[in-house]
């Protein structure tokens, strides 16, 4: 199909498709952007791109949110062009052997959570909280979560009054079963307390591998569904939490406390994890579990969970090959420690560094030992570039979700380097009591490891060399923060 969308979008190839059209590469005639274009044909029987990108114009400005460049009618069909994204969570769950580390999954918790806290805070829910439904981004922003797939949402208050939906029953089930709430599953109206809960289930999903009331068997799908509810009623949140850490008890504990129309205490659900966090000794890095597959050699120089996770074990020489140590000079120690601690956050330097380490001080890494044993994948989807389908979509779950007519209410690689002077990656809240403690969490080790450092006498020259290199490297780093620090104002 070699045609141009709103005047400037050539459409690509076709990089998938859904119940609710289809979707395509792009091009931006003017300033060769990559685009996702999404058409649906004008007589469709329950059309829903226009409702979708009406949700997308209100949300516009929410990080985590894809830009909506252009929607309308282009010949037979009515399009909306996004921003391209990466890929699924659920590819990349796939692609990760269908398991999350405790890391990666209370890094993307931190984000999922504030994602749907703020479509709740512009008066809509979800309503189709699913791994299909969370993709990251591409290039600078490869590490922030994207929110997608409005087709299902609801607006649950009034704009100007703020007056929220009564509660009703008997309501059909809307979303996907296996990560619906126990009160939708109930026919009761959703409210933000269940796009919460659902998204406690994806997290379990992550950590578990799957949940208790997958693959269930069933004559048809009103049977599936009411398997389903059986199984997750009488599935206790202590039996699905056993063997983790008490905090993922703790956060479906709150969410079923909830009321109907009670605000959630957001802060409180991310402080939750965040906690647990800095008690693991993880490192606010953004290197998630797929990133350390595709570059093996970011996850040997980012220490995942204190000495062990993420960091090749120091093997040291046979006992002839080392002479007598003598301590590092203080005022060599002094310098090097601070060039260390900028440029161990740049590059690998830390871990060649670490081999200097008297074996004493040595710990072995099993998760990374049997990281090296993994055998990769190959990924779901036919390209690394994915973008906005609908959430009606057939997903990996199997499980179709249900549609909802007329339910608007009445009326982007990595993150910027300031971004990560000013805020943990991968959190983005500012709470500076969580900074100060990774900070001082940071600083710790790295003044560990020098005090640790011995040298050979007939190294000493080849350190300060080191030294020296490396502090030229800082002033370099420094030079690099000034020169993105601009770019990002002028953007």
């Amino acid at each position: 199909m070699d045609h141009v969308i709103g005047g400037k979008f050539k459409l690509g190839r076709k990089i998938g498709s859904g119940s609710f059209g289809e979707l395509y590469l792009g091009v931006n005639l003017q300033t060769k952007e990559e685009v996702a274009v999404k058409l649906e044909y004008v007589k469709t029987k329950d059309p829903q791109l226009h409702y979708e990108a009406k949700l997308y114009k209100l949300l516009q400005g929410g990080t985590g949110v894809p830009h909506l460049k252009w929607n309308g009618v282009e010949g037979e069909y009515n399009a909306m062009v996004i921003d391209l994204l990466g890929q699924s969570l659920e590819d990349l769950f796939n692609y990760c052997n269908r398991k999350f580390t405790l890391k990666t999954v209370l890094m993307l918790a931190d984000q999922l959570i504030s994602r749907v806290e703020y479509m709740h805070s512009r008066g809509f829910l979800h309503r189709d909280i699913k791994p299909d439904n969370f993709l990251m981004g591409l290039g600078r922003r490869a590490d922030r979560v994207y929110i997608i797939d409005y087709g299902l949402a609801k607006k649950y208050r009034d704009a100007q009054t703020h007056k929220h939906i009564l509660y009703r029953e008997n309501k059909n089930l809307i979303g996907t079963p296996r990560y619906a709430s126990v009160n939708t599953h109930r026919g009761v109206e959703q409210s933000r307390r269940d796009d919460l809960e659902s998204l406690g289930y994806v997290l379990m999903y992550f950590l578990r591998g799957s949940l208790p009331w997958q693959g269930l068997k069933a004559g048809t799908k009103k049977e599936k569904y009411d398997r389903i509810r059986e199984e997750k009623m009488h599935t206790p949140v202590e039996d699905l939490c056993k063997s983790y850490p008490t905090e993922f008890r703790s956060y479906f504990q709150y969410c079923q406390s909830l009321r109907f129309d009670d605000k959630p205490d957001y802060s409180y659900l991310k402080r939750l994890f965040r906690d647990l966090f800095i008690r693991e000794g993880y490192q606010f890095d953004s290197v998630f579990d797929w990133t350390v597959l595709e570059y093996p050699q970011v996850g040997s120089g980012s220490s995942s969970r204190g000495r062990t996770a993420g960091k090749l074990p120091l093997t040291p020489g046979p006992a002839a090959d080392r002479v007598e140590k003598t301590p590092v000079r203080p005022e060599v120690r002094d310098r090097f420690s601070g060039a260390v601690e900028s440029f161990a956050r740049r590059t690998s330097l830390r871990s060649d560094y670490s081999r200097h380490k008297s074996s004493e001080h040595t710990t072995p890494s099993k998760e990374v030992q049997g990281e090296s044993d993994r055998v990769r994948i190959t990924r779901t989807s036919s390209t690394s570039k994915r973008a906005v389908i609908s959430s009606s979509r057939p997903s990996s779950s199997g499980e179709p979700s249900e549609v909802r007519s007329n339910r608007l209410g009445s009326g982007s690689g990595r993150i910027s380097t300031t971004q990560r002077l000013h805020s943990q990656p991968g959190f983005e809240s500012n709470s500076s009591t969580f900074t100060r403690a990774v900070s001082l969490s940071r600083a710790s080790s790295i003044s560990s490891t020098i005090d640790n450092l011995t040298i050979s006498n007939q190294s000493m020259a080849e350190l300060v060399l080191s030294a020296f290199l490396t502090v030229l490297f800082e002033k370099l780093a420094y030079l690099e923060i000034n020169v993105l620090y601009s770019y990002d104002n002028a953007n």
